[in-house]
């Protein structure tokens, strides 16, 4: 085999983000009477959240605000989008928040197969994450697919985040592999990629939305159980 360390992203690669916080911000959205404070339509709503939950994710990996900004201020935003001005309940929604979205177990089609379909093969694998630990670990859970990984390595453990060289060489160093043997897996070209490519590591860009690609990846898939074709 050409490579023996195979690194994934999980969020919007394995786990589906946008369909987990969809899910979770939709129950809160019930449960705090959101309507009742002005939010009807609940479509806008999410639509809103995640349009700030980017920009504010990029914002951080660049360094120019903190976790704790990130998580309260993409609420408040989304709240003032309403013309709410409601810090407490920006918090509220925050924090339940946080503690209903890794409990959250909706995957991209085909990732228990896939990932036990390479465990077979005898690939070893590990995550790469610019999310939470806390966070991170209780989606694996949840979900079931903590099982396939042997390191788990998040932004917050590592003190370095994606695309950055840092965050890729620590994995390296933490799984004991060498760039040459190992692939990357993950649905962001300027993220996932780039920064595979800055560490020598091989990447494959698994593009589940066929979004234009700014680089040329090592390889590209539109679906997860593409992978077994060549690995």
């Amino acid at each position: 085999m050409k490579y023996k360390h195979l690194f994934f992203d999980l969020d919007h690669t394995l786990w589906d983000f946008d369909a987990n916080a969809r899910v979770t911000l939709q129950q809160l959205h019930i449960d705090l009477n959101l309507v009742d404070k002005g939010i009807h339509d609940f479509d806008i709503f999410y639509k809103n959240y995640l349009v700030h939950n980017e920009k504010l994710w990029e914002r951080y990996r660049n360094g120019y605000i903190r976790q704790e900004e990130l998580r309260l201020k993409r609420m408040w935003l989304t709240l003032l989008d309403f013309k709410i001005a409601d810090e407490a309940l920006a918090r509220q929604l925050s924090e339940l928040f946080l503690q209903l979205l890794p409990t959250r177990t909706i995957l991209f089609p085909d990732t228990k197969e896939v990932l036990q379909y390479l465990t077979d093969k005898g690939y070893q694998l590990h995550l790469i994450t610019n999310g939470f630990e806390l966070v991170q670990h209780g989606k694996l859970k949840s979900s079931g697919i903590n099982h396939f990984f042997k390191e788990v390595i998040t932004s917050e453990g590592s003190n370095s985040l994606k695309p950055k060289k840092e965050i890729f060489v620590y994995a390296l160093n933490k799984a004991g592999a060498t760039a040459e043997e190992s692939l990357m897996i993950g649905d962001s070209i300027e993220v996932d990629i780039a920064g595979a490519i800055a560490a020598g590591i091989d990447q494959v860009h698994v593009n589940h939305i066929n979004a234009e690609q700014s680089l040329i990846p090592t390889y590209t898939v539109t679906e997860l159980k593409q992978l077994k074709e060549f690995l």
